[in-house]
């Protein structure tokens, strides 16, 4: 279970996170919706040791992972699909897995992970030799979130998986969010597309501002009329 409490991060003089707590249990998807620069992206760095915290903890099974550093994080199965994919488009398919391995030092275990991601992502394996800057916008996608699941990790947090991406295919990047939580993974996702994000979400929080200022499970927010207000259009 990942344990946040009392989160804080300053950019500068900007509180882009003013203490917030959020839970995510084994085998949960918990979904971080809110509206650009209300601090979801800058959790996940925290999380991830990719920016510094001014205050408080981040513990993963009982582990404080408040100063670990991202390498170390990563070791411990925790792994980020980060905004804007952020593949590598001069290298193949196949590259970029093994790139997104590099923590793992069981060859035979790599091989493994790559043919699950196959599993997953069919249309990976047919373009396995194939630069990744030709794939189409909804490929790369499934690329990025593919290199993520390469450190097998029992946490994946995804940032952004719809943006920018065709209705279609938006429907087929959250088949995959919940075909990957069926084998037992939890998943804590930030999402623009909040209607899409609580659908699939055991639990749910909204941020605004660097503050969480409702939480509830994904159903129930759906029916928020304040969620429906300022998140669905409604």
């Amino acid at each position: 279970m990942l344990e946040i409490r009392n989160l804080k991060v300053n950019y500068g003089g900007i509180k882009a996170l003013q203490g917030i707590d959020i839970d995510v249990p084994d085998n949960s998807i918990v979904a971080l919706i809110g509206a650009n620069g209300a601090g979801k992206s800058t959790t996940l760095k925290a999380i991830m040791g990719m920016v510094k915290k001014a205050d408080g903890s981040v513990k993963y099974n009982g582990e404080e992972l408040k100063d670990t550093k991202t390498m170390d994080v990563i070791k411990k199965r925790i792994s980020l699909s980060p905004e804007g994919r952020r593949i590598f488009p001069n290298l193949t398919v196949y590259e970029n897995l093994i790139i997104g391995s590099y923590t793992v030092k069981d060859k035979s275990l790599v091989e493994k992970n790559i043919e699950r991601s196959y599993d997953l992502f069919p249309i990976l394996k047919e373009r396995s030799w194939q630069k990744a800057g030709t794939l189409s916008g909804g490929e790369q996608q499934m690329l990025a979130v593919a290199r993520a699941m390469m450190v097998d990790p029992e946490i994946l947090m995804l940032d952004e998986p719809s943006l920018g991406l065709a209705p279609l295919i938006v429907n087929d990047i959250f088949d995959i969010i919940k075909k990957i939580h069926s084998l037992g993974n939890s998943i804590l996702l930030v999402e623009q597309n909040a209607k899409k994000a609580l659908e699939v979400a055991d639990y749910a929080y909204v941020l605004e501002t660097g503050s969480i200022v409702l939480q509830g499970e994904g159903k129930e927010l759906l029916n928020d009329d304040r969620v429906k207000g300022a998140y669905l259009g409604e």
